[in-house]
């Protein structure tokens, strides 16, 4: 059995994923074969652009099927957090719907804060074993323009512009909009708790 797989695709922020998982001593596979997927201990959907571009590659390579039907843990880190909720306003995107929420753009009038949010945030109301022995108010390094609004499934919350879901679980499923992979040794410390769970 392959034990950590990050699924390979063209929007993914790999290499940084790959280097923060070794220095916590764990080797991962960088795939996107069906079955290795499906074999896996624990996958990571990273991502780093564009929504409807993404999810093009995913479904034309049947991945989003496969993504919605794993039992086992499963991470998505910032775009591969959104990609897992319904849809998203990033060009109108269907996208895997694990999670029933619809990814919203932030509205920020008189350009004040800036769009994107590009650098450290704190996050708080850590309500998830992937959040083990990490202090509210930690910081962690985001870069997004789209959002999870808050809800049912927020494990994370963030303040930027607007309250928002930071991170989300439902079931097997977890996700992060900030960046574990750049984020120190909190950061690498989740990326530990996610390997654990």
């Amino acid at each position: 059995m392959n034990k950590i797989i990050i699924i390979k695709y063209p929007v993914g922020n790999i290499q940084s994923i790959l280097f923060s998982l070794e220095r916590i001593g764990v080797d991962a596979i960088v795939t996107n074969s069906k079955k290795s997927i499906q074999n896996a201990e624990k996958i990571i959907l990273p991502g780093v652009g564009e929504a409807s571009f993404a999810m093009k590659y995913l479904k034309k390579n049947k991945l989003d099927i496969i993504l919605s039907q794993l039992k086992q843990p499963v991470l998505g880190i910032c775009l591969g957090m959104q990609l897992l909720c319904k849809t998203s306003e990033e060009s109108n995107t269907n996208c895997i719907g694990i999670f029933d929420l619809s990814i919203k753009k932030f509205n920020s009038k008189n350009k004040k804060p800036k769009i994107p949010q590009i650098g450290w945030n704190t996050i708080n109301d850590l309500k998830s074993p992937l959040f083990k022995d990490i202090p509210n108010d930690s910081y962690q390094y985001f870069v997004h323009s789209y959002y999870a609004p808050l809800g049912q499934y927020t494990i994370a919350k963030t303040n930027y512009i607007i309250n928002y879901s930071s991170a989300i679980n439902k079931d097997n499923f977890y996700a992060v909009q900030f960046h574990p992979e750049k984020s120190s040794f909190i950061g690498q410390k989740i990326l530990e708790n996610f390997i654990k769970l």
